[in-house]
Order: structure tokens, then sequence, then C-alpha cells
């Protein structure tokens, strides 16, 4: 895929429905989407694809872990690069979250109807059913991939504060 392929599915990207919770700060948690596409070559033909997106557990990546991670295979001026991290590297700290796309739920289905139809049938859906840890996202049909991956990132954005808080009232940063 070339960039602007990639950026255009970015834009065109639109998230209908959010899963309600957040990534968990101790435990795994996982999701249900539903990704919405037009068929570029058929009238009134959309694609469905349904699937689970999980999370591992976010992690705290600190200045020494990352200089751990560095040395292997590094030469000295790394040790030195290392050594700096460790002693002021305090802003450096980041949350790692790990995704895993269980491909083996995913299932799709094509219907006929217009898009703006299909997508607001979805999102009635999932309310009607109370899933509250179902996405509806619009994507474009040959870049959903991208749309799941923004889906990924996004709710790792939303959730990172609130793992943060988690952490802080615990003690462990």
């Amino acid at each position: 895929m070339d960039r602007d392929s990639f950026f255009y599915a970015l834009e065109n990207t639109k998230t209908h429905l959010e899963p309600a919770g957040l990534i968990e700060t101790f435990g795994s948690t996982a999701f249900d989407f539903v990704l919405v596409s037009e068929l570029m070559d058929e009238v009134n033909r959309v694609r469905l694809r349904h699937g689970t997106l999980q999370a591992e557990r976010p992690r705290i990546v600190t200045p020494e872990h990352y200089a751990k991670i560095m040395l292997d295979g590094f030469g000295e001026k790394a040790r030195e690069f290392a050594d700096w991290l460790e002693q002021h590297g305090e802003e450096l700290k980041f949350l790692r979250y790990g995704f895993q796309i269980t491909k083996s739920n995913l299932r799709e289905e094509i219907v006929s109807g217009h898009l703006d139809h299909v997508v607001a049938e979805a999102v009635r859906h999932a309310r009607d059913e109370g899933e509250t840890r179902r996405a509806v996202v619009e994507s474009i049909d040959d870049a959903w991939e991208v749309s799941l991956l923004k889906l990924a990132v996004d709710t790792a954005r939303r959730s990172a504060g609130g793992n943060v808080e988690e952490w802080k009232r615990r003690g462990l940063i």
C-alpha cells in the first residue's frame, strides 16, 4: 500500500460506536468489532467483517528496561547512552500496548443496502443486544486492516490516562 492510500484509509475511517470499556490495566481485554465497507465494484453492496480484537495487559516501559533491550549486541557507545538514559530518562517512560487480532473469529458477509443504512443497523443491533464491548467502524474495503489498527490505537489512547492513574493509585509509578 502506498503512502497516499494509507492516509486515505486513515482519513476515511469513521468509528460510529466505540467499545464502552477501556483496556484493563491488570489483565487482557477483548472486544468485538464490525468493520463496514462499500464494495467498490458493486452498487449498494456492503461488506461486514466481524471479529475480535484482543489487547494484552499494558506495560510500563522505563528507561532501565529500554536500556537493557538496547544493549543486546551493541558496543561501548550504546552502553554510555544506556547509562545516560538510566540517569536522565525519567520523562521517557511510556506505555506499551500489545494487540492481537483474533483471526479465528473473523468472518465476512456481504449485504445489500446503502452504506449509511448498514452502519446505522450495525450500531442499532449492538445497542439493542447490549453489546457494550463492540465497536462499529466504517472503513475502506481494500484497507480494512488500517481501520482496525486505527481502532486499536484510538482505544489505547482513550485507555492510557486511566491505566496510568490506576498504577499511581497502587504506587507502581
